[in-house]
């Protein structure tokens, strides 16, 4: 997975009034969690953009002034309820050798028979939790919908990977491709030969 190195400065003032002082500067306050004891710091609002605003997952590399580097990955974060700005941010301190849960967007591929035939290309989770050490972590999880027809549905145990452990029930639908209106009901191609078949022979007789 990939990551976003922050530069922040350690803080020793916290509470509400030295948090409403630094996002009047442009800063935005943190706090990681994970370690020893919580670590308070705080970075430049700009500095968050690529790893708020995308649908992408990403870890965090933490470059503090003090020239602590701390691994983590975003835990809460806190908007404004009429701005829109970022108020705060909690992370959590990962290690390489101890697993942790993430959730990890789905990315469709592919082209569905069913979608063809008119159906409607259903998508209930466009995240899934996954459970991994961090260097196993994927960047997406990829779904192959060719093989849905109208009707059909994709269930989590389909993705099952050595790499990492999806926590979702077994019965948890991925995509399915449901029926409209003008939805023209799927047949295989063996189907559709012996129909064929049958045809010609009717018509021998």
């Amino acid at each position: 997975m990939k990551s976003i190195t922050i530069n922040g400065s350690q803080r020793e003032s916290v509470g509400k009034k030295a948090s409403k002082a630094l996002r009047n500067a442009g800063q935005v306050p943190c706090v990681i969690y994970g370690g020893d004891k919580p670590l308070h710091f705080s970075a430049p609002e700009l500095a968050f953009s690529k790893l708020v605003y995308t649908a992408s997952a990403h870890t965090v590399v933490i470059n503090l002034d003090n020239g602590d580097t701390i691994n983590a990955m975003m835990q809460e974060i806190q908007f404004h309820p009429v701005t829109d700005k970022i108020l705060h941010i909690d992370f959590y301190q990962i290690f390489e050798d101890k697993p942790i849960s993430m959730l990890i967007p789905v990315h469709t591929v592919g082209s569905s028979k069913g979608v063809l035939n008119g159906g409607v290309l259903r998508v209930p989770l466009r995240k899934l939790r996954v459970k991994a050490i961090p260097s196993k972590l994927p960047d997406f999880i990829e779904v192959d919908i060719t093989p849905l027809k109208v009707g059909s549905k994709l269930y989590i145990t389909s993705l099952e990977n050595e790499d990492y452990t999806f926590m979702h029930p077994d019965n948890t639908v991925i995509c399915q491709v449901r029926r409209s209106r003008l939805a023209v009901v799927d047949t295989d191609d063996d189907d559709e030969e012996e129909g064929a078949d049958d045809a010609a022979e009717a018509t021998q007789e």
